[in-house]
């Protein structure tokens, strides 16, 4: 290692000088962080401490920038290409979105429009310069290497020797997409077929419930990925006009949170025997799923008897022995694969059963075929006109080199409140890595804080700080022909229209500003100017659908996803894996037990049970103010009494 070196270590530096001094900087304020990271040899605007060390801290200091530097030179960021955008950032900052507008020849090179889908990326804050260095970057990455490892079943998800294989749940029947070797899309077929069965068997009213009623309602029980994203796209369809036409008469509800006020409220006003439970889990193990399903069998069990599991439940697993011991009939449980994350399955049994029973099956693959055509879309387009692809990179800049860490996805559609949540998990359970596909530690900053909510709501709640607070990159997303039109004789626009006023005003108003001359020949008093000024140059992206229909619902979901890899590519990380989870889950078991021990021996924990002080207390706290009701026989405590008599 050199005498001086200079290493980025999250949002701050670390510099070992020559004398066996350490100095740590840390960024004085909004605006160091793009100037630290393109100037490695200086600390910009960065404020500079000294800190007294040992012998031993400076030697692991030592040794750990050293692993860092060569986890740097097999990084991404020891390329020309990023260090070529790292340079770039400084004349980014000489300009202003205001001035970037006008340039006319600018705007249009950077919208752009596909698959009926109008894409604006020119209040980013880029230039064609900037596309063309993304370029470089994309190729020094080699993003289309890559994308193309994923489509021919490269096991790209390392950490699990798995391949990544979401798009063959959606692939035409006449696509080959393979797994080993073996292709996978007659497989998923054969599961799709099923599902259309079974779907219109209940739908018709072929299957019955055990007392002989139709099934009218379905409860569909799982978690993360098993519960937003197909709770995203059912929010898309409820209102559309052909999927309303299909579900009339029927409802669909979601049991996710281990929370009993989520079981009350999911199985609050149902008629147990017009209800089928949809389980949904790969293993038929996930603690929180399979407690929700052993109590919503309980409540079945309860109304209806024995019998009532065979007609009222089935399973979305791959472990058909643990789904027979549930008591459900290893026939009525529909596969999917390890290839397919949790967070990427909507597109397999995991949202079509449950959704394909609410709206149809031909409602579904219209919704696959969306997808499809991303899909096709994202592993066949040039890099300089891909959707996915142009998003991705986009964030990118945002993220590692402007310094931008988050990002609002702001739909003016209310159909779309789900899609921040579930895009929310795909980004962060995705790249919310600090590590990249080897194991070294990331040099720069990844992973991307999404966060979002429909307009004009968003715009009385948070938009204030994206405003005049901190910079935060929006996508806002429009749609051309409503869902439900409303139009009064008397006002000047459609209710449509007045929303759709707000959606083309609020990202003008983020990329302009307000300067301080403006409000003073508007005769603002001056007491108040620096008050309602608007500093502007807030980037944003705009994109506007057709239609929010099943077809156009499938398309963005996958242009987010496609999106969200093309970050993990861009950022050599394992974009399909999700260790981050696990601890949490193993200190619950732990806790688990506790408590458990805590009710049976009537006791308190103490500091001989291994828990630190803190959390010691805290389980204290909670089992002292907690009743614990006894009974002389165990039995079930389920407030069936309390559902049907008192809605919530």
């Amino acid at each position: 290692m050199s005498d001086c070196v200079i290493v980025w270590i999250r949002f701050g530096l670390i510099k070992r000088l020559s004398k066996g001094q350490l100095w740590v900087s840390q960024q004085a304020g909004p605006g160091s962080e793009a100037q630290t990271r393109s100037e490695h040899l200086s600390f910009g605007r960065c404020r500079t401490t000294q800190l007294p060390i040992s012998r031993d801290i400076a030697v692991n200091v030592a040794r750990s920038m050293s692993s860092m530097d060569k986890a740097y030179e097999s990084s991404i960021a020891s390329t020309d290409a990023w260090k070529a955008l790292q340079e770039h950032v400084s004349d980014i900052e000489k300009t202003h979105l205001k001035d970037l507008m006008a340039d006319q020849t600018r705007c249009e090179a950077l919208i752009k429009e596909d698959l009926g889908l109008y894409c604006d990326f020119s209040r980013q804050r880029m230039t064609q310069e900037t596309i063309k260095k993304l370029m470089d970057l994309a190729e020094a990455a080699d993003l289309k290497g890559k994308i193309e490892a994923m489509y021919s079943g490269d096991h790209i998800n390392s950490t699990e020797d798995r391949a990544v294989l979401h798009v063959a749940t959606r692939a035409r029947r006449d696509q080959e997409i393979s797994d080993n070797g073996k292709n996978a899309v007659p497989e998923v077929w054969e599961v799709l077929d099923k599902i259309k069965a079974f779907s219109e068997k209940v739908r018709s009213g072929e299957w019955k419930g055990c007392t002989g009623k139709p099934i009218k309602s379905v409860v569909a029980i799982g978690i993360g990925g098993s519960f937003l994203g197909p709770l995203f796209v059912h929010t898309a369809l409820r209102t559309e006009p052909n999927a309303m036409a299909q579900s009339r008469g029927r409802q669909l509800r979601f049991l996710a949170n281990v929370d009993p006020i989520d079981v009350a409220r999911a199985l609050n006003g149902l008629d147990p025997e017009e209800t089928l439970a949809v389980v949904i889990s790969k293993t038929f193990t996930t603690a929180e799923t399979m407690l929700n399903a052993r109590t919503v069998r309980s409540w079945l069990v309860s109304q209806l008897g024995e019998g009532a599991v065979a007609k009222h439940m089935v399973a979305v697993s791959t472990n058909l022995k643990l789904v027979k011991e549930f008591g459900i009939d290893p026939d009525n449980a529909f596969g999917f694969w390890d290839w397919v994350g949790g967070r990427y399955s909507v597109c397999s049994a995991v949202g079509v059963l449950p959704l394909a029973l609410q709206y149809g099956f031909e409602i579904m693959e219209q919704f696959l075929s969306g997808a499809n055509s991303m899909d096709d879309h994202f592993r066949s387009a040039p890099l300089e006109s891909n959707l996915p692809v142009l998003m991705g990179l986009t964030s990118v800049w945002n993220i590692s080199f402007l310094g931008y860490p988050a990002r609002a996805i702001l739909p003016y559609c209310q159909a779309l409140s789900k899609l921040a949540p579930h895009i929310q998990q795909v980004s962060m359970e995705s790249n919310g890595k600090g590590v990249d596909i080897h194991g070294n530690v990331l040099p720069f900053e990844a992973g991307e804080i999404d966060f979002g909510e429909p307009g004009t709501n968003g715009q009385h709640s948070f938009y204030q700080l994206i405003h005049q607070g901190r910079v935060i990159p929006c996508d806002f997303i429009g749609i051309v022909r409503s869902q439900q039109s409303v139009y009064l004789k008397d006002e000047i626009v459609s209710n449509h229209d007045e929303l759709m006023c707000n959606f083309f005003a609020q990202a003008d108003a983020l990329a302009y500003g307000k300067s301080r001359e403006e409000l003073r020949s508007q005769n603002v008093p001056d007491y108040l100017i620096p008050h309602r000024i608007f500093t502007g140059n807030r980037p944003s992206t705009s994109l506007l659908l057709p239609e929010l229909s099943a077809y156009t619902v499938g398309q963005l979901l996958a242009l987010y996803e496609h999106q969200v890899a093309v970050q993990g590519f861009v950022w050599n990380i394992n974009s399909f894996d999700q260790w981050g989870v696990e601890l949490g889950k193993v200190l619950a078991s732990r806790v688990r037990q506790m408590i458990n021990l805590s009710r049976n021996k009537h006791r308190f924990v103490n500091n001989s049970d291994g828990f630190n002080y803190s959390t010691t207390r805290l389980l204290n706290k909670y089992l002292q103010g907690k009743t614990q009701l006894l009974y002389p026989e165990p039995r079930d405590v389920f407030p069936a009494e309390l559902l049907e008599h008192h809605p919530f």
